[in-house]
Order: structure tokens, then sequence, then C-alpha cells
């Protein structure tokens, strides 16, 4: 009765959590991309050249272990084929544990993505959990003979059609924006005021005296004392962003971007911006339709002022550019290239380049 109840407990957590965090990355499969490049990055300079490849097709890694997740968490939940789901779950968990290890141990990519943008775990919090359902999952494996042995039809075309549901909305997030937005520009964000911190920072210092350690909520004026470390004890009121900066060969213009009415078209890479005809000319007539009014439109890429000149100079766009960062860039939003329209730093809407609005549109959405 006891390891029936235990089973019974593993299922229910180690399923709903996969489901969970599953869902959450089918929401952003673009930022569980992004977060694989990273991971196949230092790979492939740590361990083994061959990881570099794997960066090209990070898209559709990540589409499909996102999917799987989902769909291994309802297989677990639901009863169907359940010692596959067991044994495949077991080989998803091994591999997100090294992943969650790797990342711990050698602090090399310090965010692991495991919910995404929604829930930001340290590297060790996430090799930890992950530990918790191996335990689980392993429990699972040695007592496999007491799953129930069920190959049902409400099992099976539940499965089925959670696999394809997860599917559509993960192909529908990449061709549009993620459902939910749970970064640091989401619309609405005022990036001025983002980049404060939301109250005074509070520091404790460590210090030693005669062989022995004191802390201290004041830096002591005493200079006996010997400095050790510095801790801040209060790190949620770091400011939500911290790396959001435009420049071009003159100098820093972070300032000027973020006053006035702009409409931003971001983009992390200008040799990746693959827009069709249809896409271009909806991208212009916007353009044009800002012309002498106060909006002003401007290209901001992680990429040369020249390469930004001749892309706008080969499409027939006359509009500023800046430079900005490739990671801030993706961050902001999840469309090479993309839409953002701010006033006076506040971020009142973002669109995909395939969901470019008309100009009548684009124009209510600016303060009259």
């Amino acid at each position: 009765m006891i390891i029936k109840t235990l089973i019974a407990i593993s299922r229910v957590l180690v399923g709903g959590l996969f489901i969970f965090s599953g869902l959450i990355k089918v929401n952003d499969p673009v930022g569980t991309s992004i977060k694989m490049q990273e991971y196949f990055d230092v790979f492939a300079t740590d361990i083994s050249p061959i990881f570099e490849p794997l960066k090209e097709i990070s898209l559709a890694i990540a589409v499909f272990l996102v999917v799987f997740e989902v769909a291994l968490g309802v297989m677990l939940l639901v009863g169907w084929r359940l010692k596959r789901a067991v044994y495949l779950l077991l080989a998803m968990i091994l591999f997100f544990t090294f992943l969650t290890f790797y990342s711990a141990y050698f602090n090399k990519v310090t965010d692991c993505g495991c919910f995404g943008d929604a829930i930001k775990l340290t590297p060790w919090e996430s090799f930890y959990k992950d530990i918790v359902l191996l335990v689980m999952i392993v429990f699972l494996l040695v007592f496999k003979e007491k799953l129930p042995n069920k190959r049902s039809a409400f099992g099976k075309w539940v499965t089925m059609g959670t696999l394809a549901l997860s599917l559509v909305l993960a192909i529908y997030a990449i061709r549009n924006l993620p459902f939910i937005d749970f970064r640091a520009f989401k619309e609405g964000v005022n990036i001025h005021q983002a980049m404060q911190p939301s109250g005074e920072l509070q520091y404790s210092y460590l210090m030693e005296k005669d062989g022995e350690n004191h802390a201290f909520d004041q830096y002591p004026t005493d200079d006996s004392y010997t400095f050790l470390e510095m801790t801040l004890k209060n790190p949620e009121v770091l400011p939500r962003i911290s790396d959001f900066a435009v420049w071009n060969e003159a100098g820093d213009h972070t300032e000027e971007i973020l006053q006035g009415k702009k409409l931003l078209i971001l983009s992390s890479n200008i040799e990746k911006i693959g827009l069709s005809v249809k896409e271009l000319d909806r991208i212009s007539a916007l353009i044009n339709s800002f012309q002498g009014t106060g909006v002003s439109v401007l290209l901001i890429a992680a990429s040369s002022e020249e390469e930004m000149k001749n892309y706008l100079e080969k499409k027939g766009l006359r509009i500023g550019y800046y430079m900005a960062d490739a990671t801030v860039v993706k961050t902001i939003i999840r469309s090479n290239p993309g839409l953002v329209f701010i006033e006076e730093g506040t971020i009142l809407k973002k669109y995909h380049y395939r969901n470019t609005p008309t100009p009548e549109i684009a124009n209510n959405i600016f303060s009259k």
C-alpha cells in the first residue's frame, strides 16, 4: 500500500512538473533555442567541435524537446504506456541533469532555462531540482512492475492530442510571438524605471580581525579590520534591466532612444533577415506613414554600421540606425526583425514582422 501511494505521488509530481515546464517552454520555443545555442557554444569549446553544427538546428531540437516533455508528462498522468514513459523520462532527466550540473559546476551557462523566463533558478537550484526528479523517476523504474499497464484508447488519444496541440502551439509561437511575455522587456514596462533598483541596496561586509571573521551591515571605520568580501542582502531589488544600451561610432545613444515616440526595428542579425516582398512592403508603408510626424523610426541591430547602411540602401529604406547587443535584442523580441513601439521609454506594443500593423493601427498606438 505504501509503495502504491509513493508511486502515485511520484507520477503526479513528475508528470505535473514536466507538463508545467514543457508548457512554459512551448510558449517560447525561440527562447529555448537560444538557450540551447548557449550550451552548444560552450560544449563546442570545452568538449568537442561536433557541437558547433547543432547551433544551426537548435530551434528544431528545442521544439522536439519541449513538445516531448509535455507529452511524457501527460503519459505519466493518464497512465498510457507507463513503462515506456518512465524509460524515456529517465533519458530526458539524465540529459537535463548533465546540463544543469555542467552549468553549476563550471559556471558556464548561468541560467538553465528550465522554466523559460517565467521562473529563474540558479544553476545549483536547477541541478538539485533535477536530482529530486531523477530520484523519483528511478523509484518508478525500480517498481515498474507495479505500475498500471494501461493501453486504453482514452490515454492514447489524450497523449496524441497533447502532442499535436503542443506542436501547433510551439509553431504558432515561433511564427508570431510568445503567448505570454515573461521577460523584463514586456509590453507596459518603462525601460528607464526598470533600469533602476526598486529599493535601497543593502550590503553586508565580512571583515577579519585577529584571526576572527566579523559581519557588519555598515562598513567599519576601524582600520584594524581587513576586508574579506561584500554581499548584497536584498538582490530582489536589483534592476530588472541592466544591459540595455544603444550606440554607434559617435558614442552612446541610450538616453536619446528612450525619449519621445519611437518605432524601433530590431534585428539580432542583419544577414539573417529573410523578409518576403510583401512583408518588406508592409514595413516600408509603416515607415513612410511616420515621415514628417513626431515619431522617429530607427533600425537597431547587432550588426556593424556598414552592414546596416548597406542593407537599408539595398531595400530603399531611409531611417537612422544604431548598434546593440545581440542577446539584448533577442531578449526584447523573438523576431528578426521585430517591431517595438516605445514612448518616453515605455514599451507600448511589440510585433513579429509577420504581423506588421497597418499605418492606421500603428498611429493609434501612440498617445495623441
